[in-house]
């Protein structure tokens, strides 16, 4: 990233092209409560907080992948349906700061700003690169339904058009991409990685998603883009300003 960086200011582009990396959520080693989120410990010196110091000097954002449907996936019993797919619901408090949350997304986000801050970077902002929900999974996945995946996305969508940020960062815009535009029917492991697509390999639907609030302009400080699936040993996203 540094390499590329340079290279970027060499040519006059550094302030219309940043440079970042995705990041899995299992980077972390707490997630619940959200203000006790903290990268796993073997990673956050060594790995982590060189990205951190990169960011915060060249101002590009930290991006993660946040899935809440593996909460619910791996814990069905204690974690709410409703919760994870934005549906009205009394919400989960924080006991360390008195927040309240009516939503996995919003705390998985809070938890990584958490973690982040725990470094001593508080200027950092957070890119969702990845987020979705399948519409098929094995007997083991919980809630990977077309009904669940729909009202996911649908749900999502109608939250990022009220730009109200998270919990412990009320008002902050994110930039969110959705995965994936494709199933990927030649993928490896469970059903569920080869159903997250909005589209069947041959371009028919797999469910609809209204997309109007985007082409209504609603989403001024978020901004929602469908990613398409690639599989590199190394993922590296350049953004155009």
């Amino acid at each position: 990233m540094v390499n590329i960086y340079q290279a970027l200011v060499a040519l006059g582009l550094d302030n219309q092209i940043m440079v970042s990396t995705t990041h899995s959520f299992a980077i972390l080693s707490s997630s619940f409560p959200p203000s006790s989120g903290a990268f796993e410990e073997s990673l956050a010196n060594s790995y982590i907080k060189p990205i951190l110091s990169f960011l915060s000097t060249t101002g590009a954002p930290f991006m993660i992948n946040a899935y809440p449907f593996f909460a619910y996936k791996d814990n069905p019993s204690e974690v709410s349906l409703g919760y994870v797919l934005f549906e009205q619901n009394d919400g989960v408090v924080d006991s360390s700061n008195g927040l309240r949350y009516y939503n996995m997304f919003d705390a998985q986000l809070d938890s990584v700003y958490s973690a982040i801050s725990k470094l001593g970077y508080n200027n950092i902002s957070i890119l969702v690169s990845e987020t979705g929900w399948p519409s098929q999974g094995d007997n083991n996945e919980t809630g990977a339904t077309i009904q669940n995946a729909q009202i996911y996305h649908a749900n999502l969508l109608q939250h990022l058009s009220k730009t109200t940020g998270t919990p412990l960062k009320p008002n902050s815009s994110f930039d969110v991409y959705l995965f994936a535009l494709f199933n990927e029917d030649k993928k490896n492991g469970p059903t569920s990685e080869r159903h997250y697509g909005l589209f069947y390999p041959d371009g028919s639907k797999v469910y609809n998603v209204d997309f109007s609030l985007l082409a209504a302009g609603a989403l001024l400080k978020w901004h929602c883009t469908l990613l398409l699936s690639c599989t590199l040993g190394v993922m590296m996203a350049l953004f155009i300003l």
